[in-house]
């Protein structure tokens, strides 16, 4: 099954892995750096599990910043991006 991943954040690329590790996934985003960095299964955050996971499971992982690419028969998607939070107005 294929799956799109919207944004390649820590939530994103966490996301992106564990489901890579048994569907097809392709992970969109708009930094050419994220996606080049993925692609050569190097870790774009600081995350030392993480890079592991890249360097060495067996993943059917993609990244792309083309997000025709990402869509196109994708079973579903999920979206990890960041929003617009603002501690001072929306206090937790």
């Amino acid at each position: 099954m294929k799956i799109a991943v919207v944004g390649l954040g820590y939530v994103g690329l966490s996301n992106a892995v564990l489901l890579a590790q048994h569907h097809s996934v392709v992970a969109l985003d708009v930094n050419a750096q994220r996606v080049a960095a993925v692609n050569r299964r190097e870790c774009p955050i600081e995350d030392d599990q993480m890079q592991q996971f890249l360097a060495q499971k067996p993943l059917d992982l993609q990244a792309t910043t083309d997000a025709a690419l990402a869509y196109q028969g994708a079973r579903f998607v999920v979206v990890a991006t960041p929003t617009n939070y603002d501690s001072v107005t929306k206090p937790v």
